[in-house]
């Protein structure tokens, strides 16, 4: 079973920082990039970073450039979101995806495999 796993969420204070981990099951992320994804309540959904599977190439989007690192282990089929100088306006709940048919990598969700989206996990930045 085809499964992706967000985890490492939780409630910081403003300034702090956390690490998202997504976790693959069921398939080998080495060929996929993959793209981090927020939702903050009543808001759209929001692509904000992205890896391609070489990891030669990511993207941050304006609102967390400087503050958020994306890598991967392949080893460990695991992509990580360091996030660092929380703020409040980054409280959602994250969401990792994957799509193998991408030699690049992309933050518009339109183009990832809807069986290749994990559940998300939440993110409170407060004090």
């Amino acid at each position: 079973q085809v499964q992706l796993v967000e985890s490492g969420g939780g409630l910081v204070q403003p300034g702090g920082s956390l690490r998202l981990s997504c976790t693959a099951s069921g398939f080998t992320l080495d060929y996929y990039a993959i793209g981090w994804f927020r939702q903050a309540p009543g808001k759209e959904r929001e692509g904000f970073s992205c890896i391609s599977s070489s990891a030669e190439v990511t993207y941050y989007a304006d609102s967390v450039k400087g503050r958020f690192t994306i890598s991967r282990d392949n080893a460990k089929n695991t992509v990580y979101l360091q996030m660092n100088d929380l703020k409040p306006e980054d409280t959602a709940v994250y969401y990792c995806a994957a799509e193998r048919k991408m030699p690049y990598c992309t933050v518009v969700p339109k183009y990832y495999d809807t069986d290749y989206w994990g559940k998300g996990t939440l993110v409170t930045v407060s004090s």
